[in-house]
């Protein structure tokens, strides 16, 4: 075996099809091999020992290079290489990807008293995410919170969030997203353009997306990480109720800051426990 290599993203997963090109040191190619499916480079060409440099290229990733000694053995181990997707741009595996609630977490804070913060989070709650083959600003996500399941850890304050003055959940008892957009902000960073229906009111809503990385579960499926974070206004969705206090202070600020941190599977489905 001349050759042998591993292509991969930053996360471990197989750049299929790359392109590996060895060049002597007079910059003459000698040779040039695809990965396969996996990942793997396999070339049975015997190279002169000797100082080579391995030039790794693939469709949508930056080129990366290295240098590599072949031994008397005409062997060229060249070992992993890890390619950085164009621009930094990383996102997981294309296909669609399930949202799993039991290891995600919706939240929301709002300022109490204007000097504490008050913190909930929705424990009902799931959504879709499909990563666009060829151009992942075409990726869509969509989620359905179930307005009832708003939890802050209080009785009495979360039968108030959910009458007539807040959510009113008997009206209105979903809360839903669905993206019209996706933008690259940054690396590994994106704005998800989107509508959110809330109370009753459907307004745009913009959410700061930060892709944490993926990889396989104990459970024998594939995970990925994200983190979102956006700013809504509480009259944007009809929600006007207040109590002012002495000194002109509000109980509850109209600023709410939600907080996604949300775990997908691979698959159009949650594996069945």
């Amino acid at each position: 075996m001349g050759l042998t290599a591993k292509i991969r993203t930053r996360d471990g997963w197989a750049v299929s099809h790359a392109v590996v090109t060895v060049t002597d040191m007079a910059g003459t190619q000698v040779l040039r091999a695809e990965a396969d499916t996996e990942g793997a480079v396999r070339d049975a060409t015997e190279l002169a020992p000797g100082a080579y440099t391995v030039i790794v290229t693939a469709v949508g990733y930056a080129p990366a290079a290295s240098s590599a000694i072949v031994t008397a053995s005409g062997r060229a181990e060249v070992g992993t290489v890890t390619l950085a997707r164009q621009g930094g741009t990383e996102l997981p595996p294309p296909g669609p990807w399930t949202i799993d609630p039991v290891h995600s977490s919706v939240a929301a804070v709002a300022q109490h008293l204007g000097i504490s913060s008050v913190h909930g989070r929705f424990t009902e709650f799931g959504g879709t995410i499909e990563i666009a083959p060829d151009d992942v600003t075409k990726s869509r996500v969509e989620a359905v919170i179930r307005a009832a399941s708003i939890d802050t850890g209080n009785g009495m304050r979360d039968t108030h969030l959910k009458s007539a003055d807040f959510l009113d959940v008997e009206r209105h008892p979903e809360i839903t997203y669905r993206s019209t957009g996706l933008t690259q902000a940054g690396p590994d960073r994106w704005t998800v353009h989107g509508e959110l229906s809330m109370h009753g009111v459907v307004r745009p809503v913009d959410l700061d997306l930060a892709y944490l990385g993926s990889g396989a579960d104990p459970w024998g499926g594939t995970r990925a990480a994200f983190r979102a974070t956006a700013e809504l206004h509480r009259e944007d969705f009809a929600m006007n109720y207040n109590q002012v206090l002495q000194a002109g202070i509000a109980a509850i600020g109209t600023t709410l800051k939600v907080e996604l941190d949300i775990q997908a599977v691979q698959g159009d489905s949650l594996p069945v426990a």
